[in-house]
């Protein structure tokens, strides 16, 4: 039975996606060719004519992200005209699920080569840009699903503030685990950590200037706890209370996620057509999977897809030896923590989502090249990454180092 393994992967570091953010002069498209361009670049001998298949994801499939972008996005890489791509939307975990069909593509012998990418650009993209037609917010799930849910899906840092009080979170700790994540990623760049991984972007500002980002631009090492507890709370609405009985309040800008511009890309193919390439491969996909899950609190299903991926790959929670938890808010990742009894120590070693950054469709791939690094930089065998999603769903991912 054929496998799937990833040869390589980059990103871009990460920045702010908002006005006067590194990368907010840049395209979207130009944005993610940068990654698919420097991932052919590190792979000796790879031609880009070879890659059957590029599958990118992005969540905000309009304007500069509409149209398939990661088809646009290959072509102004230099691909060649005759390799294809295609644009996937699972929410945060687009690019994830990218590498999912990747893998799928490859062991079922449909392709010999594939890319899994990701990219969003939300300074020039925003947030949200989906569902505003022509200045109109619109209702994306529609009257049925309000009608199931008794008054229809929320938004996340709503779902955040319920995740926070179901597993009896306190400020405190919210506020504690995003003041460790500044200092992890802020170590993880001071140690050289996520040097291999990276391929700096070249910007040439409307001045002529031309700059460049070194580092991922929201990790804040200054950080301290005193600052994080002065910040107000985001998502407060007496509305919501009346909905959900009292909150209190504890999700804030300091313990979620940031907006950001980043992309990422991996290069897929089989253990058989690396060896004849020459090409080692760093790691296989060993088990891929995607759940669905309460769409109310949203963000806990990647609670039953960790169950559901170490079922279907025959392992233990103990065999991980690295946890990619995407930190969309500390609240996630903190009940994830308490339900499955993972050791914090292996989870989100290098930082994660609130210092890094949370480029949306970038962001399972970002997580995967990260994970990459940290089981060659542990020595570990078993990594496992897993993303919230935005309607409820996750996807978890085992990749075994080669």
């Amino acid at each position: 039975m054929r496998d799937a393994v990833i040869v390589d992967a980059v990103r871009t570091p990460v920045a702010k996606g908002k006005p006067g953010g590194a990368y907010s002069g840049v395209h979207a498209v130009d944005l993610h060719a940068h990654a698919l361009r420097s991932l052919v670049e590190r792979v000796d001998g790879l031609d880009a004519a070879e890659v059957d298949d590029v599958i990118g994801g992005a969540v905000a499939q309009v304007g500069e992200q509409g149209g398939n972008t990661t088809r646009f996005a290959l072509l102004a890489a230099g691909f060649p005209e005759s390799v294809p791509g295609t644009t996937v939307d699972r929410q945060c975990g687009s690019s994830q699920q990218a590498l999912s069909f990747a893998a799928q593509g490859v062991i079922s012998g449909a392709y010999d080569i594939a890319i899994a990418s990701g990219v969003e650009s939300m300074s020039r993209v925003p947030i949200g840009s989906s569902g505003n037609l022509l200045g109109q917010w619109v209702d994306v799930p529609g009257p049925s699903v309000k009608a199931r849910f008794d008054g229809g899906v929320i938004p996340q840092g709503v779902a955040a503030e319920l995740i926070a009080r179901r597993w009896e979170l306190s400020r405190a700790e919210l506020d504690e685990f995003a003041h460790a994540s500044h200092a992890k990623a802020a170590a993880a760049w001071r140690d050289g950590r996520f040097a291999a991984e990276v391929a700096p972007l070249k910007v040439t500002a409307e001045d002529g200037t031309v700059g460049q980002l070194e580092i991922d631009e929201t990790i804040r090492p200054a950080t301290t706890l005193d600052g994080l507890a002065g910040l107000r709370p985001a998502f407060v609405g007496e509305h919501w209370e009346q909905r959900f009985g009292p909150l209190d309040w504890k999700v804030t800008a300091g313990n979620s996620s940031p907006l950001n511009d980043g992309s990422a890309a991996l290069l897929v193919t089989s253990s058989e057509l690396a060896a004849a390439r020459g090409w080692r491969p760093r790691a296989r996909v060993h088990t891929a999977t995607a759940v669905g899950d309460d769409p109310i609190f949203m963000l806990t299903a990647i609670i039953p897809a960790t169950e559901k991926v170490l079922r279907k790959a025959g392992l233990t929670l103990a065999d991980i030896d690295a946890f990619e938890v995407n930190e969309a808010f500390s609240s996630v990742v903190l009940a994830w923590q308490k339900e499955t009894g993972a050791d914090p120590a292996k989870v989100n070693i290098n930082g994660g989502a609130i210092s890094i950054g949370h480029p949306l469709g970038g962001s399972g791939a970002r997580i995967a090249t990260t994970l990459l690094g940290v089981l060659e930089q542990t020595g570990g065998r078993y990594g496992l990454q897993v993303m919230c999603e935005a309607g409820g769903t996750a996807n978890a991912t085992i990749l075994e180092r080669l």
